[in-house]
């Protein structure tokens, strides 16, 4: 529907895909055709029975894809839920047969579902400490840092996002693996950025990764914890015992189908795709030199990324305003800050990157995907003149 403050909806361009990317009709089409069949997958019933063949057949897809059994899906309602398993469930199981695994470390500029996640395991009992890993100027983790932090063998699992939500960099996790395995701790990556993006890890290198089927083109509330069976977990909810005893709750045969649906047709599509959307990319930071020499990218156009996040420090201009002023002209993108209590604060990845809190103001993520176009570059690029000069003025009233 048009409306006075979107009068050409048609005509957006849609540049938040990192946030959530759009649904693809394979998804939609999966997830309608399941919803029609009703019946409890754990009911032994005719009824539940066919229930549990969706279930089933959409499972066995998503491990055939990933290139796992079945058996080490545990299914979620996304990325966030996925992370809060990995990072609260297993330290927990960890260290009811160890003592002396007290700690878990996280790599600094990890989604916040990791972060937070991590910090609040001080609260329970027994009391567990985070461990925060630095990381370098491109966003990447510090090799001798992480030697450091597992060194006394405290640790019982290290998490670092496959793919940056916020910039894009790249880690290696074979080299992160590499050091957490003479010391045997668990290593666990939120993959949620890299699906589709970015070659997925060995699965020899890791115990646990997060998957989230919004970014890919499932509708939102499903995702994927792949953990290998020998993975202990403690339970953080109680009930019919499903999944491992992990996470008991009547499982979504729907949501399956659907993320499955999605996760084919992104793995199919992936080389093309990653090419296009590169191109997409160069374009996008082509044109912002252009119009803004004095425009500072965090990571450089050769450092370990995705691809399909561009992100851009434009000094002098406040992000918020940025944002809304893109936004007013037909560009949906994100301002990559925090807001907390309605006060803007810096980016806590950009300060973990070396970035000063003035620096990284003017922040801005333009993210692509699977619809983005070379129209939807180009729009970006037309509406960017105007809004950084009033974002300008009134980062000025900042100082």
């Amino acid at each position: 529907m048009v409306t006075a403050a979107d009068p050409h909806p048609a005509q957006r361009a849609y540049l938040d895909h990192a946030a959530t990317t759009v649904l693809r009709p394979a998804a939609r089409e999966a997830f309608l055709a399941a919803s029609a069949v009703h019946g409890n997958p754990s009911s032994v019933h005719a009824a539940g029975r066919r229930a549990r063949a969706v279930l089933d057949e959409a499972l066995e897809r998503i491990g055939g894809l990933l290139g796992v059994p079945r058996s080490w899906l545990i299914m979620t309602s996304g990325g966030t839920e996925a992370d809060n398993l990995a990072l609260r469930a297993v330290p927990r199981a960890v260290v009811a047969r160890d003592p002396r695994r007290t700690a878990v470390a996280v790599a600094a500029t990890d989604h916040p579902a990791v972060l937070a996640t991590a910090r609040s395991l001080q609260d329970g009992a027994p009391s567990l400490t985070a461990r925060f890993l630095p990381v370098d100027a491109s966003g990447l983790l510090r090799d001798e840092a992480v030697r450091e932090a597992l060194a006394d063998g405290a640790v019982s699992l290290v998490s670092a996002a496959l793919v940056n939500n916020e910039t894009g960099a790249l880690q290696d996790l074979a080299a992160l693996a590499a050091a957490a395995r003479p010391h045997g701790t668990l290593v666990h990556t939120d993959a949620v950025q890299g699906l589709g993006t970015a070659p997925l890890p060995d699965l020899a290198d890791i115990d646990l990764m997060s998957l989230s089927g919004h970014k890919i083109g499932a509708p939102v509330g499903v995702g994927v914890l792949v953990a290998r069976p020998e993975v202990p977990f403690a339970a953080v909810s109680t009930g019919g015992g499903q999944q491992r005893g992990v996470r008991s709750g009547t499982l979504d045969a729907a949501q399956a189908a659907a993320f499955a649906a999605a996760l084919e047709e992104t793995l199919r599509e992936k080389a093309e795709e990653t090419a296009r959307v590169r191109a997409l990319a160069r374009r996008l930071r082509a044109g912002i030199r252009e119009l803004d020499p004095g425009a500072r990218f965090t990571l450089p156009a050769d450092s370990p990324q995705s691809g399909h996040i561009v992100h851009v420090v434009f000094p002098g201009a406040d992000s918020d305003s940025l944002m809304f002023l893109l936004d007013e002209r037909g560009v949906d993108c994100s301002a990559g800050s925090a807001c907390s209590a309605g006060v803007t604060q810096a980016s806590p990845v950009l300060a973990a990157m070396g970035f000063e809190g003035a620096d990284a103001r003017g922040a801005l993520r333009l993210s692509l995907g699977w619809t983005s176009t070379e129209d939807d570059v180009e729009r970006a690029l037309a509406a960017l003149p105007e809004a950084l000069t009033r974002a300008r003025a009134v980062g000025s009233l900042f100082g």
